[in-house]
């Protein structure tokens, strides 16, 4: 079995696969990935969950497909938390948020994604009616996962 890809090759892989993408702030999305990896260790995270935080928006944003996910030399739980963290078309945030839930580990990374998302600092640059939508969003995900607001 090839072993499994060091977090230093899956940061230059989410890089490269985010090449030319942009948050909603225009900034490069690598930024945001990098900010939810490093939330995940400072939670205690493990290896697999920075994996994982690092690639936890490729597949939804077609940055990487399903197929490579399974193919690549990552560990079981690394794929199920990316495949758990990935949005799917028509799916209820109750589904998302049941899913998230029921897969090992995958509560610390999207607790660091939706830190990170919800900055006031990353919101402040977004035009009123974005910044409320975002926010509302955002706090009814943390209300679903069971995370208080403080996480």
């Amino acid at each position: 079995m090839t072993p499994p890809l060091t977090l230093t090759e899956v940061e230059a892989l989410a890089r490269a696969a985010h090449e030319g993408q942009t948050d909603k702030a225009g900034r490069p999305y690598a930024e945001h990935l990098k900010a939810v990896a490093e939330g995940v260790r400072a939670r205690g995270g493990d290896p697999e969950q920075i994996a994982a935080a690092w690639l936890h928006d490729s597949v939804e944003d077609d940055a990487l497909t399903g197929r490579w996910l399974e193919e690549a030399a990552l560990t079981r739980r690394t794929k199920d938390i990316v495949l758990a963290l990935t949005k799917r078309a028509g799916e209820s945030p109750e589904a998302y948020a049941g899913r998230v839930l029921a897969t090992p580990g995958a509560l610390l990374v999207k607790e660091a994604d939706l830190a990170h998302n919800a900055d006031p600092a990353r919101l402040a640059v977004l035009d009123e009616p974005t910044r409320v939508r975002l926010t509302e969003k955002y706090a009814r995900m943390r209300a679903l996962l069971g995370l208080r607001a403080t996480d």
